[in-house]
């Protein structure tokens, strides 16, 4: 049975879709951008951007009773693939290995124009 996960401590979906849907043991989380919640504040470089992403996947996560470290599977939507070196060097700051299968795609354009996205699976 399919169950919509709904976080407070992370931006709400800008759309029609869930932040995160948990079906038996697996949970998928839509693609977290680097917003602040409360505020609505885009930070400016991949760096901020990475960490708010990752910090809004940790919120979801916990609602969703799991932690980052239940992620198998990484799915990172780049602008700017020159800027990969960057947005991974933080990613290594949230994950420890076994580390999850990923992939990272460049792509033309994000929702407000942001940097990076960040789609996860997990089992929980």
């Amino acid at each position: 049975m399919k169950t919509q996960i709904v976080c407070k401590e992370a931006p709400a979906a800008i759309g029609p879709y869930s932040q995160a849907v948990k079906n038996g043991g697996m949970l998928f989380v839509s693609g977290q951008l680097g917003l602040d919640a409360k505020t609505g504040l885009i930070p400016e470089g991949i760096t901020e951007q990475t960490r708010g992403a990752l910090e809004n996947l940790k919120r979801i996560m916990a609602e969703a009773g799991g932690t980052i470290g239940d992620v198998v599977k990484c799915t990172v939507f780049l602008k700017d693939m020159n800027e990969f070196a960057a947005m991974n060097e933080v990613y290594a700051e949230y994950f420890t290995e076994p580390y999850p299968a990923r992939s990272t795609v460049e792509v033309a354009r994000l929702p407000k124009d942001l940097k990076v996205e960040i789609e996860a699976i997990a089992m929980l």
